[in-house]
């Protein structure tokens, strides 16, 4: 049942096939009946695959064409799944056993094996710092299994998503419960929310920044954009001072004046110039004119006399 591919669909559906993964997106206009939680079979870049709508949308007028959902899923492919789920840790551990006997995979983690529903085709994660040919053990494990054999190289995020397991906080990772798109982290992103850049307090398992510097950083960003910076003279009802600490979440600065701090809302500062350093003491020289002279310019002068 599908759709005319000039025909723009009258609805998409967001069709998720790992469990916290990214949510692809399918014609399914000839699905009226289709709602979310049901599992349905689509056409993938990797073959037929089985997924799960998890939301609805309105179709992007610039869009290209959107491919149409093929069927709904059968109680008995629902069935076969979880059978070839359960013979996937059988297939990664001969996968593991043929590396090892091979040359070229000594620093390979691989860290999952995933059949499709039907089982036709056997997808087979890994991570690597090096860049490697997998063809050589695709084609054992083609012969081996008598399956459709793909390698799928992922990074250091994707192998801490996939194996799950606890963050520093003491919870499950975030990667593992409910991010499903990686987003670029940055140190500044730590600096704008005054965090300390210990690598221990910014790094997480996979070794890279930790997701979580990017969920408050747009409200310390905005909040900081009302407040002077460090450093900075201001007047405030105390008086003037120089700007030693910000609280972005507080909307107020710490000042110091005359060796007092005080925190004081924004609406109560007022950033003002540097005032001009205090003058030197005088120092009474007509006693000595010769006072600053080097010792041998003030001999010579005695001599003169």
């Amino acid at each position: 049942m599908g759709t005319d591919s000039a025909t723009a669909p009258e609805r998409v559906a967001g069709v998720r096939f790992e469990r916290f993964g990214k949510a692809y997106h399918f014609d399914c206009t000839p699905f009226p009946d289709l709602r979310v939680a049901d599992f349905v079979i689509v056409e993938t870049s990797r073959g037929r695959q089985m997924g799960q709508v998890v939301v609805f949308a309105e179709p992007e007028p610039d869009k290209r064409a959107y491919k149409p959902i093929l069927r709904l899923a059968t109680p008995q492919d629902l069935v076969g799944y979880q059978v070839w789920q359960a013979k996937a840790q059988e297939a990664l551990i001969l996968c593991r056993q043929r590396a090892a006997e091979m040359s070229g995979f000594e620093n390979v983690k691989f860290v999952r094996a995933q059949y499709n529903f039907d089982g036709s085709m056997l997808t087979i994660i890994y991570s690597s710092e090096d860049r490697i040919n997998p063809n050589r053990l695709r084609s054992v494990l083609r012969r081996s299994l008598r399956k459709r054999v793909e390698m799928r190289q992922v990074g250091p995020r994707d192998v801490a998503k996939l194996l799950e397991g606890y963050g520093a906080c003491g919870v499950v990772r975030c990667c593992s419960r409910f991010v499903t798109e990686f987003i670029p982290i940055s140190i500044k992103m730590a600096k704008t929310q005054n965090i300390s850049l210990n690598p221990s307090e910014i790094t997480g398992v996979c070794g890279r920044l930790r997701c979580c510097l990017s969920y408050e950083y747009e409200q310390y960003r905005e909040a900081k954009q009302g407040l002077p910076k460090k450093g900075k003279w201001v007047q405030t009802p105390h008086g003037q001072g120089k700007v030693i600490d910000l609280l972005p979440l507080e909307e107020s600065a710490v000042v110091i004046i005359e060796d007092i701090r005080h925190v004081v809302h924004r609406d109560e500062l007022t950033v003002i110039p540097k005032p001009p350093l205090p003058p030197p003491p005088d120092f009474d020289t007509s006693e000595d004119d010769s006072a600053g002279d080097e010792p041998g310019k003030r001999q010579r002068r005695k001599r003169d006399a």
